[in-house]
């Protein structure tokens, strides 16, 4: 059998299929976090505006969307010569609201699952963004015209 290049995780409703998934998942987010910051930084460079949504709940995390893997600033192009590559400059904006909030948030939703203990590992892992990271945090309980007003004017 060749190695797979996808999984799937099945069983009946309740046999923890989404637990199961998202730990392993989490075993295996710096492939995918390295090929975010390839196309942030292919997409800096060609001058295109980028928004980028994902959790990215640790630190480690945002550093590899920013730098890479290797934090290399370098490539080598086709002839061997290094080339310095688009400098990421990330803003991070970090929506924060309490357990209470963001659990009821996501009960009211249609189609998208995720048991509390769930996001109580969520909230366990996250580490919120502090000095010397780019970032601002705004409340969720804002409504979005204040989100989307606060963003715009840090961009300012």
């Amino acid at each position: 059998m060749a190695a797979p290049n996808a999984l799937l995780v099945m069983g009946v409703s309740g046999s923890g299929k989404s637990t199961v998934g998202t730990l392993l998942a989490s075993q295996d987010r710096i492939p995918w976090l390295c090929n975010l910051h390839d196309i942030l930084q292919r997409d800096v460079a060609s001058g295109q505006p980028v928004i980028l949504a994902c959790s990215a709940l640790k630190k480690v995390y945002r550093d590899i969307l920013i730098q890479g893997k290797d934090g290399a600033p370098l490539k080598c192009d086709e002839s061997g010569k290094e080339e310095k590559l688009a400098e990421v400059k990330l803003l991070v904006v970090h929506l924060t609201g309490s357990f209470e909030v963001i659990s009821g948030r996501l009960l009211k939703r249609k189609g998208h699952f995720m048991s509390p203990e769930l996001l109580q590992s969520q909230f366990d892992t996250l580490e919120p963004p502090s000095a010397p990271e780019n970032f601002i945090q705004i409340s969720v309980d804002k409504n979005l015209s204040e989100i989307i007003a606060t963003i715009i004017e840090t961009l300012k």
